[in-house]
């Protein structure tokens, strides 16, 4: 009769100051409006919790006033946050303890002083990680980073075990389920970093230990169970900005969002909320042997790989007087980064592997110690522009006077600045250009997607480049907006100039009849300067099946006036088909691009 007596002076304690009402009781339950995003029954205690805050507050009294075994399954070692702010807004004196050994053990073991954002940066390969994403590191009371702890949420699936179409479709209607995870730092820079080749960016919070602390307990909480997962909205960046919110309830970062979330986008808004106290970066396995490219000699350049494929031997090369002391350290040094690169890539036995790198660790330590390879720290991408793009311009289309206008909720594209991006990536949805002219007002251009990824391939990367878009645009014979479908592969080489590519384009559109062709292009990106500017240009010729041939050429210069303004010169030549003869269409244009 006890307990039920103060559960009950508690119920009527918390109506009376509606704590049900209260903002912190919503973040906790992660209400947005009327209903929770948390899509699992097992986060709640009443029936309706997920819709009824008030009920859901009562039982969560009744959870913890119950007769259960007050131990790790206990309700109040399951709902730390809730317990800690309900004893504290309720003044209670008299609330039921637990023995809390597996959070206390956990709870020890993360140490939780101060928290990080971390970006790691796009996958140029990898259409699903062409956004980046973030996370979140717990950080201890250790002096190494390393040892500290991730918070990570992601869709439980593994999108290179499953159909790219399919793995597309399920992310965007919610088909797979989100899942938290509490896992050693260090393994997920080897994720990121090492196998996925992405660099990272953290970005120390000035949230207090208090603040970290109620965080981890609302992590605790979140342990086990799941939500729908959805690429565009509810995904890994926009579940962080809960916790954020959750460790600092005054900060309103969530209201920023709504028809999507891309993880650059809430490094902005974490940025712009002013709680970014330091930023530091960490380059990726693949950053580090682009940059022993560089530091090689050109005739040792081969030695790395043949290193790795067991050619030569590392006491070889620590044996051999005619190579300076600085190339053997390069040479070896290399050898081993790209040994574990191909490991984490699966493309080395385990035993194999062991001998090749305790070989080559063993000669390079004989080398002595030297300072760490120099590597120069990347524009950041939070220096780069913002992901919403509005346009306008005017110019001159076969001696008529043009204007343009234009709007793309996202992304980034080879004509926007590169600065803070991954060179030779674009992802675009739903980019519409509309034209007004005295003859007509015409749609320009209405992409759907367009993805590209050109990437360089040098002495360590073979890597492949490729493009696909779906949309209208007037870039066929007709003089309409034309839907098409096309998707290109070819290679791409670079230097810090700016890289050349070649691709092969087969194409299908629709016009009065159905279409299909195929197109060959050569294009280059100048973006040695991209802080001030970049310079586009691509040539393209195409062959139909109806007999005709087209040639497209387009060029562009850039100038980036400010972080999130540029203004874009344009010149685009494209063959055209007039009552069954070719003619030429010739458009000049000024274009002002601002991002927000």
């Amino acid at each position: 009769m006890l307990c039920a007596d103060n559960v009950q002076n508690y119920k009527n304690k918390a109506g009376i100051l509606q704590l049900s009402k209260k903002h912190y009781w919503h973040l906790l339950l992660h209400m947005n409006g009327n209903e929770s995003e948390i899509d699992d029954p097992n986060f709640f205690f009443a029936k309706d919790g997920s819709t009824n805050p008030q009920a859901e507050l009562f039982a969560t009294l009744d959870a913890f006033f119950s007769n259960e075994v007050k131990d790790d399954n206990s309700s109040i070692c399951r709902f730390p946050a809730r317990y800690t702010w309900l004893k504290e807004k309720l003044d209670a004196t008299d609330f039921p303890t637990a023995e809390c050994k597996e959070y206390k053990k956990i709870l020890d073991r993360v140490d939780p002083k101060s928290t990080t954002l971390v970006f790691p940066s796009a996958h140029i390969n990898s259409p699903a990680s062409m956004f980046g994403h973030t996370f979140l590191r717990i950080n201890s009371s250790y002096n190494s980073k390393l040892l500290s702890y991730a918070i990570n949420y992601a869709a439980d699936a593994d999108a290179s075990k499953e159909n790219g179409v399919l793995f597309a479709i399920k992310g965007l209607v919610g088909g797979y389920y989100g899942l938290y995870s509490l896992l050693p730092y260090y393994e997920k820079l080897k994720e990121y970093r090492d196998s996925e080749q992405r660099d990272i960016w953290e970005y120390d919070l000035d949230l207090t230990q208090a603040e970290t602390m109620q965080m981890f307990r609302h992590i605790w909480e979140l342990n086990g169970t799941h939500s729908y997962y959805y690429f565009f909205t509810e995904n890994c960046s926009y579940n962080m900005l809960w916790l954020l919110e959750v460790a600092r309830p005054t900060l309103e970062l969530r209201k920023h969002f709504t028809y999507d979330v891309i993880p650059l986008e809430t490094v902005h808004v974490v940025k712009n909320a002013g709680i970014v106290s330091a930023e530091n970066y960490r380059p990726s396995k693949r950053t580090k042997l682009l940059k022993y490219e560089k530091v090689l000699d050109e005739k040792y350049k081969e030695i790395p790989l043949k290193l790795v494929a067991s050619k030569v031997k590392a006491k070889d090369i620590e044996q051999d007087k005619s190579i300076p002391i600085a190339q053997k350290r390069y040479i070896l040094e290399s050898g081993i980064e790209y040994l574990e690169y191909l490991y984490s890539k699966g493309e080395i036995k385990k035993e194999n592997y062991l001998d090749l790198f305790h070989a080559m660790t063993s000669e390079r330590a004989k080398l002595g110690i030297t300072k760490p390879l120099d590597i120069a720290t990347p524009p950041n991408p939070i220096d780069g522009h913002r992901a919403v793009r509005a346009e306008i311009g005017i110019g001159s289309r076969d001696g008529d006077f043009v204007t343009f206008l234009g709007i793309r909720p996202a992304y980034h594209d080879l004509e926007d600045s590169a600065y803070g991006f991954l060179r030779g990536t674009q992802i675009e949805f739903l980019n519409l250009l509309v034209s007004t002219s005295d003859k007509e007002t015409k749609v320009e251009e209405a992409t759907l997607l367009s993805i590209v990824s050109i990437a360089q391939r040098t002495l360590f990367f073979k890597n492949f480049s490729w493009r696909t878009k779906i949309g209208w645009d007037n870039n066929y014979l007709s003089y309409d907006p034309t839907f098409s479908l096309s998707v290109g592969a070819g290679y791409s080489w670079g230097n810090d100039f700016g890289f050349f590519y070649c691709m092969v384009d087969p194409v299908a559109y629709q016009d009065a009849t159905f279409h299909a062709g195929v197109g060959g292009s050569i294009g280059f990106k100048v973006d040695r300067y991209q802080k001030y500017t970049n310079l586009n240009m691509e040539i393209t010729q195409r062959f139909y099946d109806n007999g005709y041939n087209q040639t497209l050429i387009n060029a562009s210069s850039g100038f980036r006036t400010t972080q999130n303004s540029q203004i874009v010169l344009k010149y685009d030549y494209k063959d055209k088909l007039i009552a069954q003869k070719k003619a030429d269409e010739q458009t000049f244009r000024v274009m002002l691009k601002y991002y927000f």
